[in-house]
């Protein structure tokens, strides 16, 4: 199944302890990363968070959002570190005085100073709420995952579109290659006879150039190999595993092959078709680049 990396899912829940909020964003990215901003008594969760998310997300830049509403008296209030407040103010005091500022140092100033409000909660009045946060993150999980199947399944739907249209692009150089070839083949022969045309030719090495001239312009193999591909692009969507950098790499290879075709046809007709393959191709690719 395909899946957009972009997404978005949220869930919440309500107990006598408190409201959990889980919001979870993620965008295009080439690797997998994982931010997590959560209330700080619960920090020690947040290598158990990003494994969850780790396990839905292979890849893609992911925030994930927790705020906690506790209810009156489920946790405990913070503890003031009374000497390193002191020492703070005593800081403050010395510094505005040698500056010459001659303003108040505010109990604001000392109280956003890390460490000075210290959190005295214990594991054991954490872990309820812990699981609790752990149940309401899952939730947000399957909606995000949910958006990003439904991303992908549109994703999907246009690129098998334009995959299909690329196909009967392909299909038409298939049968217009010989023709080109038996084409610049008689030109090759009228060019010569032009230019030497007081001179016999040798009929046994006019054909021997000729079949050189019809193998650098053959391009079989390449199509052969174009057909080789869209059969293991439509492989790719069927899988249930991340397939965003397999497409990647098959349109690459495609692309590589359409230029071989463009460059050794010498044909009008041909290289009006390879510009109409790679500017679709090109689209396809545009949209790989937001699958998983």
């Amino acid at each position: 199944m395909i899946r957009s990396m972009t997404g978005y899912g949220k869930a919440e829940n309500s107990s006598d302890t408190g409201r959990f909020i889980v919001e979870i964003r993620s965008v295009n990215h080439r690797y997998g990363e994982v931010t997590v901003k959560l209330p700080r008594q619960f920090l020690a969760k947040e290598a158990d968070i990003k494994k969850r998310i780790s396990a839905s997300c292979k890849r893609g830049k992911v925030d994930v959002f927790i705020q906690f509403d506790a209810a009156a008296g489920v946790l405990h209030p913070p503890q003031v570190n009374m000497n390193l407040a002191k020492a703070y103010h005593e800081l403050f005091s010395g510094m505005i005085h040698n500056l010459g500022i001659y303003e108040p140092v505010t109990l604001a100033s000392i109280i956003s100073q890390r460490d000075v409000l210290v959190q005295q909660d214990t594991d054991a009045d954490l872990e309820p709420l812990a699981e609790m946060l752990l149940e309401v993150l899952d939730k947000a999980i399957f909606c995000h995952d949910e958006m990003r199947c439904r991303e992908g399944g549109a994703l999907e739907a246009e690129m098998l579109a334009r995959m299909k249209f690329v196909a009967s692009l392909v299909d038409k150089v298939a049968l217009r290659a010989p023709l080109a070839v038996a084409a610049n083949s008689e030109r090759f022969r009228e060019r010569l006879a032009k230019l030497l045309a007081d001179t016999q030719l040798d009929e046994s090495r006019l054909a021997q150039e000729i079949a050189i001239l019809a193998d650098k312009m053959d391009v079989t193999e390449e199509l052969v190999r174009l057909q080789s591909h869209f059969s293991q692009v439509s492989e790719a969507f069927a899988l249930a595993e991340p397939v965003g950098r397999k497409l990647d790499f098959l349109l690459q290879e495609m692309n590589r092959e359409v230029n071989t075709i463009g460059s050794k046809a010498n044909d009008a007709e041909i290289a009006s078709l390879v510009v109409a393959i790679k500017a679709e191709m090109e689209k396809v690719r545009e949209q790989v680049q937001n699958i998983e």
